[in-house]
């Protein structure tokens, strides 16, 4: 199981837009791409000061922000593009929830991108919209879910270059969105090889790995409902920074956003019901076992009987009532066909009843398997249509 990452908070009664910085955060990294209709710059900044030429010389400037060690540098970045110093504590304090807010010369944008290697991994996206920048601040993990929008500006592929700095935005949001439906798909795959396991032969371990696969969708499901809000506040509440058309293409990251929500419930459902599955398959296995034991439990009941009174101490001299077996030449081989008639006989009988029937079919077997199938959200492969 991955360990817990605890993100460092500001100590309480701290002033506001006070920048605290973890002090294991990376030191930041800023990479600026500068785009007009006609061409595309990509370079790597190390003087703050650069950053002023290039938003005067370029129509929009995307600068990509990892890493959030050095507090500094975030403040003077800060104070050349006049960012509200609230929502740069807020980029800065990496515990914050999906949101939109406005402020007078930009607007401000909190979400969280996710990916899956060999555990789920989450990471603050801080987004900072003006007239004609955009500004992404990165916790500074390796990869991010950008590349899809680097290449399209570096191969003017759509019409991202022919517009503002609203429409990189979007581009930057939907990526981020779109990023969950490759890690929802990895949780369903888990889960149908967990169901597959469970039905198969259940084994102790499972459990552990479907309350896990539980708390990523948790997690999930923690980063993705307030980003729906957060969707509609950009498409309700007005803003000169934000053209019609832009909007447009926001409805689309909603309706993705909703449909991300859909299937972690899905999936969210599918864990719990694989849950009770194990339990209702372990029930079944220890009932199997049980019946098993009671069974041989009750073929020797009668056998212990028979042999406790041969075992008992019988003297025939005395009286013709005290075991004549005893003295019979066969008794011994009488008293094991006696047993032997009676375990057959009771053998018999328990079969006859149906007692001694072939192991049950695990419980939900068959609905399992099909309501995996037909579940919206169950089965791997997700297929995005846009």
């Amino acid at each position: 199981m991955p360990s817990k990452k605890r993100r460092k908070r500001p100590p309480p009664g701290t002033a506001p837009g006070t920048l605290v910085a973890d002090p294991s955060a990376p030191r930041p990294v800023i990479q600026v791409i500068t785009y007009g209709p006609d061409r595309c710059v990509e370079q790597s900044i190390q003087d703050i000061a650069d950053v002023r030429e290039c938003l005067d010389r370029w129509p929009v400037t995307w600068i990509n922000v990892e890493g959030l060690g050095d507090v500094q540098m975030v403040a003077r970045l800060a104070e050349i593009l006049d960012l509200h110093r609230l929502a740069v504590e807020d980029a800065v304090n990496t515990h914050q929830r999906a949101k939109v807010e406005h402020y007078p010369k930009h607007l401000f944008m909190v979400l969280h991108m996710a990916a899956y290697e060999e555990s789920l991994e989450t990471e603050q996206l801080s987004l900072f919209l003006g007239r004609n920048f955009v500004v992404t601040f990165q916790e500074g993990r390796p990869g991010d879910a950008f590349n899809p929008v680097r290449e399209r500006l570096r191969q003017a592929v759509g019409h991202v270059r022919q517009s503002g700095a609203d429409h990189l935005a979007y581009c930057l949001i939907d990526a981020v969105i779109d990023g969950y439906f490759p890690v929802l798909e990895t949780v369903g795959e888990r889960l149908e090889t967990f169901e597959d396991e469970i039905l198969a032969r259940p084994s102790s371990g499972i459990a552990s790995r479907v309350h896990q696969a539980k708390r990523d969708l948790m997690t999930l499901r923690r980063m993705i409902w307030p980003l729906r809000e957060a969707m509609n506040s950009l498409l309700r509440d007005p803003s000169s920074l934000v053209t019609d058309e832009t909007r447009l293409y926001l409805r689309d990251c909603y309706d993705h956003t909703v449909r991300v929500i859909d299937f972690i419930e899905a999936y969210r459902e599918l864990g719990s019901d694989l849950m009770d599955l194990y339990l209702s398959s372990m029930s079944q296995r220890m009932n199997e076992v049980m019946k098993v034991l009671t069974i041989i439990a009750t073929v020797f009941i009668p056998l212990t009987f028979i042999t406790s009174i041969y075992g008992m101490n019988f003297r025939t001299d005395k009286s013709p009532w005290n075991m004549p077996e005893l003295t019979w030449y066969f008794g011994y081989p009488f008293a094991l066909g006696l047993m032997a008639v009676l375990a057959f006989g009771m053998l018999c009988y328990f079969r006859r009843k149906g007692w001694l029937g072939s192991p049950a079919e695990p419980p939900g077997k068959g609905a399992s398997r099909s309501g995996a199938t037909n579940n919206p959200g169950g089965p791997p492969g997700l297929v995005r249509k846009d």
